[in-house]
């Protein structure tokens, strides 16, 4: 496989989008897809939604990895955002185009029409991507406040947010951040932050930084407080309990009252820079991922023997389960060093008792569920087969619990060296819903990412809200779960495409989960890769 020459950020903005709400604009977000062969699409990235605006300028930025060597094809889809699920059907298109990696890096900057259809222009729409290396892992940590901000609202005082915007080569202003609004408060303080160092200031400390405070408005047209220049060398200054102060500065008010002297002032309680470690430093520092699995045997996948089945065995000896453990564990298995894979079933009587198991190995040896690689998985799954009874019900969070119980053993060593990926097949609805919530919100504290991938054509509205794409999932006390640890994929969306493009789809959040877990801990890499000389 050709090596990624670089990681790039990509900053999208729009204008003149279409208007699809009746009472107010647009609610724009925008997604990038890439291609991954047979006319399929998976999501590499999206923006935030940015509410009543028909000019977005997206803050947050697309990251993707460049090949020199490969031709990439991507899609940009914007959508106009009206309710909270991740799913993106039921949401109005308001156009797209489809491009290729080297046409956006090889221009400073790319605009193009935004089309519904090829042909089809989306109104006067279009949309600007301009490409950005990134070459720095460090990241800036920001705290902020604010005192005695003029106040905005005829019936309240303000909804103060903060934008943060870097000045390009070309002497225009590039938005890198924009901050939650704090509703009703002239003297906010904005909850700690971060922003990768290069996207601020492209590594250089005297960079110009313009800060932008304004008053939040529904309707989109949000009032102007004021507004200061910086830059990361004055930024730094801050901390240990001496803020830096600024004042924000109305350029109007300040040109027409002799008596102005600002409204209101900024305050960085602290700016700190750390580096910011990546998926392959903790891989290359000695993280092994271990891989489960778990397999769904109860009755309603039907009987094995029947070609109905799902855990039918085609006369090319493959079903939808098999498919999925191909997929994802050759992928996998390249990160574990030993190749020793625990691999269990549940929903099924196992004998020599026949009562129902949810938790049993596969190699039908309790004491050494291990199977040696992927094909040692698939062999253990094809002698099962015959000699367990399909049952139910579904319940997922014994297994959940039991690859917790490793992941927690783990964590007590206090370094990044052991993760744990459990991968579910399943072919239905979760009979024990509240136990998995509580198990997955447990799980969140630990090493360990659950992918499950539902096979079949059943409903996988409970598998969804499992994922945390769509919201963070609670425990039924309401305790909220840490990160998001879980992603689910229907296999249906993947029939008719190459067996790369399921693996890609069901892994593509395992880094930044991993990630996020130890940056959570505040744990380096083992062994942090060694900067070579040339």
């Amino acid at each position: 496989m050709a090596g990624c020459v670089s990681r790039v950020e990509l900053s999208v903005s729009c204008r003149s989008l279409l208007d699809r709400d009746l009472a107010s604009s647009s609610d724009p977000l925008c997604v990038l897809l890439q291609d991954v062969g047979d006319g399929r699409w998976a999501e590499l990235d999206r923006t935030e939604r940015i509410k009543n605006c028909q000019n977005p300028e997206f803050c947050k930025k697309l990251v993707v990895d460049y090949y020199f060597e490969k031709v990439q094809k991507l899609k940009f889809g914007v959508y106009d955002i009206d309710n909270k699920s991740f799913d993106l059907s039921d949401d109005d298109y308001l156009g797209g185009i489809e491009c290729t990696l080297g046409q956006v890096v090889s221009s400073s900057m790319f605009t193009r029409p935004l089309e519904l259809k090829q042909g089809k222009l989306a109104g006067k729409g279009t949309i600007t991507i301009s490409a950005e290396e990134i070459k720095d892992t460090r990241v800036v940590y920001l705290e902020i406040e604010a005192q005695n901000l003029d106040k905005k609202d005829f019936l309240g005082k303000s909804d103060p947010f903060l934008e943060f915007y870097k000045q390009t080569d070309a002497g225009t202003w590039q938005l890198v951040y924009r901050s939650e609004v704090i509703k009703n408060n002239l003297n906010p303080c904005w909850r700690k932050f971060s922003v990768p160092l290069q996207t601020i200031c492209g590594g250089d400390f005297n960079k110009p930084i313009k800060v932008q405070c304004a008053d939040h408005d529904s309707d989109g047209s949000h009032d102007l407080i004021g507004t200061f220049e910086t830059n990361l060398t004055q930024l730094q200054k801050a901390g240990d309990g001496s803020p830096v102060e600024f004042e924000c500065i109305h350029p109007e008010k300040k040109q027409k009252k002799k008596s102005y002297k600002n409204s209101g002032i900024i305050r960085i309680k602290s700016c700190k820079i750390e580096t910011e470690y990546s998926f392959l430093d903790y891989v290359m520092g000695g993280c092994q991922i271990n891989f489960t699995v778990g397999v769904d045997f109860t009755g309603s996948n039907g009987d094995p023997k029947s070609p109905d089945s799902l855990h039918y065995i085609s006369p090319d000896g493959i079903n939808e389960y098999l498919i999925a453990i191909w997929s994802v564990g050759s992928v996998v298995q390249d990160y574990d060093t030993d190749k020793l894979f625990p691999a269990f079933g549940f929903g099924a009587q196992v004998p020599p008792s026949w009562q129902v198991s949810h938790e049993f190995a596969l190699n039908f040896n309790p004491s050494n569920p291990y199977c040696q690689g992927i094909q040692g998985i698939v062999d253990a799954y094809r002698q099962i087969l015959p000699q367990i009874r399909l049952y139910g019900p579904t319940n997922f969070s014994p297994i959940i619990n039991h690859v917790a119980r490793f992941a927690a053993h783990s964590a007590q060593q206090g370094a990044a060296s052991q993760y744990y990926i459990l991968l579910i097949i399943t072919d239905g609805e979760i009979t024990d819903l509240d136990q998995t919530r509580q198990a997955i919100v447990n799980a969140s504290k630990l090493p360990m990412s659950i992918i499950i991938v539902g096979v079949g054509e059943a409903d996988f509205k409970a598998m969804e809200f499992l994922d945390g794409d769509n919201g963070v999932l609670k425990s039924l006390t309401g305790e909220p779960a840490a990160r998001d640890i879980v992603q689910f994929v229907p296999f249906r969306q993947f029939k008719n495409a190459p067996r790369e493009a399921l693996s890609q789809m069901v892994l593509a959040e395992v880094p930044k989960q991993l990630v996020s877990y130890y940056k959570w801990q505040g744990w380096p890499p083992v062994k942090p890769p060694e900067i070579k000389k040339m």
